[in-house]
């Protein structure tokens, strides 16, 4: 392991077991995280990237939950870290900011008791520096007149500060590791840029490391040094930020940039959506989990689960049998084009060979 390298996952899965049967929701996944590092975790509702950013951070349920694989922070496995191991890692040495403030927030808390708080345990202040500390920080995430905010409850906010307050809380005690789950959903536009122009500001003065999570190509594409995009509980496609637009691999990579609304595009366009819906993970299709809803589909696909093939020089990898921009892929789309055959039943399966 390098020197910079921060966090290290290995083959992680997570599973949860309930009365219909078992989800593996997180499957054999592996990164690896160096200080100052953007990663960005891209996919559908449902592909994994939530369930995976908290089983790094030893986030899930007690119970009915299976967890293998593991995670090296700083060369420590914390993978089997249990709840009080944990809370000295939480905080201190990893964060997140989580999806929507109105519920990751207490209602019935001040906001500088909710700041103040990690700053007591984690770094041992007294009252009066704990408060000092926690109107700094609401000062540099952007919250005009911080002093009196620090009194106020969190529906006195608005839905851009009460964000705010959120990243102020996960960069308290100077964590080294930063999750921002989907951190703009409930923003609109204007503000959404505004929390993730903080974000990139805040690392780049801390020297942190930060997994962004996020269902849109679009956001991580100008912020993240590496992206990895997930389906099904799987990894389908990672490489450099660079390298991934420059040479889309994975069908479903290619269909999430074919659905982002184009500036270029004239009024009232049509948008290109993903036909069908994310595999039911009680049980998962034999073959590749995009087959059904992919535009260049063969009975192979539907049979044989693919493999994550590396490209040893650039180190693109991606999960397809027919890459985006392969002489296998365009003849595989022409067969289906030239079939009549709708998206995700190739030609030999509809035609019963």
């Amino acid at each position: 392991m390098t020197e910079s390298r921060l966090l290290e996952v290995r083959d992680l899965s997570t599973s949860f077991v309930t009365e219909r049967g078992t989800v593996r929701a997180v499957d054999d996944v592996s990164f690896t995280l160096e200080r100052g590092q953007t990663l960005g975790v891209v996919g559908e509702s449902g592909s994994g990237k939530t369930v995976l950013s908290r089983s790094v951070m030893g986030l899930l349920p007690p119970r009915n939950v299976r967890r293998g694989g593991e995670v090296l922070y700083e060369g420590t496995d914390i993978a089997g870290y249990d709840e009080k191991q944990m809370s000295s890692v939480w905080g201190a040495e990893m964060s997140m900011v989580f999806q929507d403030p109105m519920t990751s927030l207490n209602p019935v808390l001040r906001i500088g008791r909710q700041i103040t708080e990690s700053l007591r345990f984690h770094l041992g202040l007294d009252k009066e520096e704990a408060r000092a500390t926690a109107e700094a920080l609401l000062a540099s995430v952007g919250i005009p007149e911080p002093r009196r905010r620090l009194d106020e409850y969190p529906h006195q906010l608005s839905g851009g500060m009460r964000q705010r307050v959120t990243i102020a809380i996960a960069l308290a005690c100077g964590p080294k590791v930063l999750f921002a789950d989907e951190p703009t959903t409930a923003l609109d536009v204007t503000v959404q840029a505004q929390i993730l122009d903080l974000l990139d500001q805040q690392q780049r003065e801390r020297h942190m490391a930060m997994i962004l999570v996020s269902h849109d190509l679009g956001v991580v594409a100008g912020r993240t040094d590496e992206i990895m995009v997930m389906y099904g509980g799987n990894v389908v496609e990672k490489a450099s930020t660079a390298e991934l637009f420059a040479s889309v691999r994975m069908p479903y990579t290619e269909a999430l940039l074919r659905s982002i609304p184009r500036l270029e595009q004239p009024s009232h366009t049509r948008l290109e959506a993903i036909p069908g819906r994310p595999p039911n993970l009680l049980s998962p299709p034999p073959g590749c989990n995009f087959a059904p809803r992919c535009r260049y589909v063969q009975p192979q696909c539907l049979a044989e689960r693919p493999p994550l093939e590396t490209d040893p020089v650039t180190g693109h990898s991606w999960r397809c049998w027919f890459p985006v921009g392969t002489d296998a892929n365009r003849e595989a789309l022409e067969r289906n084009l030239a079939a009549g055959v709708p998206v995700g039943i190739p030609a030999g399966v509809r035609d019963g060979r």
